[in-house]
């Protein structure tokens, strides 16, 4: 069979690293790889269509697997998880203590419809009672003016979302007091900075995040993989065999996290993380397919409806390519 010439734009994790250095292949495809930050390949994906094979945004999918107007359909390699306790700064002079605090303030965002901020708005939902309905909402660039939402988004009449100044930054009107926090998944400036008054809602997150998992099962993902819905339907096969090879990466990365006879990370005790990890959150805790991680889907899915962001409630399966829902077994 010739091969086919495809595009991939991922971000060189460990987790990826092979499909970059030609230590995993594609079945049947001729893959050249670019290594882009995730914004960028949303950017350029959702609204460009550049290239082939692309990180998405799982957010801004479940949007448009909502519209009925996905050009890409998903894989269920989940190249990006993250615990989101992490991403609420806020200003400690204004009586917040616990996220309950956040009604009636203003809170900025760089995106409403980012995976980041629909996970951390549905986590204090449902664990502090504080509705996107209680919050004065406000979105633009993080560190440079004039960021807009990456996806159309139409909210509900009674939730407050607002756009910040084009010349000004959330950071900024942050360390000014204009705003009384942050949903962010990366930190402001002013919080690396050690700005007075700016800190996490939860410093020890690494502990609230592991409670978090222990009572939920949720180790939250961020974003998926997805295929142009053309090549899929031209190539029935494709879809699996890019995943098969996503698999094959992440079993390379897992072997090496666990070498103890030489380091593959610059962390000195990252061998013993990973251990105490995979006897608390199971070996398989970054696992990959759509059984293992039905009940993580079904909650972000969730949450979007909830929010006023997706028209309907989508159904986990609705997000991938059929034939990636169940490999074959040997």
């Amino acid at each position: 069979m010739k091969k086919i010439p495809l595009s991939l734009s991922v971000c060189n994790y460990d987790r990826t690293a092979a499909l970059f250095d030609g230590r995993v292949e594609i079945e049947g495809v001729d893959l050249n790889p670019v290594a882009l930050e995730p914004e960028e390949s949303f950017h350029r994906a959702f609204k460009y269509r550049e290239f082939d094979v692309s990180e998405l945004s799982l957010s801004s999918h479940t949007l448009s697997v909502a519209r009925g107007d996905n050009h890409y359909v998903g894989i269920p390699a989940f190249v990006s998880r993250l615990f989101r306790h992490s991403s609420l700064y806020i200003r400690t002079d204004r009586g917040i203590r616990s996220p309950a605090d956040l009604k009636g303030k203003i809170v900025g965002l760089p995106e409403y419809q980012m995976t980041a901020n629909v996970w951390l708005r549905g986590i204090i939902k449902d664990e502090y009672g504080v509705n996107p309905r209680d919050v004065k909402w406000r979105n633009g660039g993080l560190e440079e003016p004039g960021r807009e939402e990456r996806t159309a988004i139409k909210l509900p009449s009674d939730v407050e979302l607002k756009s910040i100044p084009t010349d000004r930054t959330l950071s900024d009107m942050l360390e000014k007091g204009e705003i009384d926090a942050i949903f962010a998944a990366r930190a402001p400036s002013c919080f690396l900075r050690g700005s007075q008054h700016i800190d996490r809602m939860w410093p020890d997150y690494p502990e609230v995040e592991e409670a978090y998992y222990k009572k939920s099962k949720i180790f939250p993902i961020m974003h998926i993989m997805g295929v142009r819905k053309s090549l899929a339907e031209a190539h029935p096969w494709l879809p699996v065999a890019i995943f098969k090879a996503f698999i094959k990466a992440r079993e390379l990365c897992n072997h090496e996290m666990g070498q103890i006879g030489h380091l593959f990370s610059s962390l000195p005790w990252s061998v013993y993380e990973f251990e105490r990890l995979s006897k608390s959150m199971g070996r398989d805790y970054w696992s990959y397919g759509l059984e293992a991680n039905h009940h993580v889907l079904d909650t972000l899915t969730r949450y979007s409806f909830e929010d006023g962001l997706s028209s309907r409630k989508v159904k986990p399966e609705e997000l991938f390519w059929p034939a990636t829902h169940d490999l074959s077994k040997i």
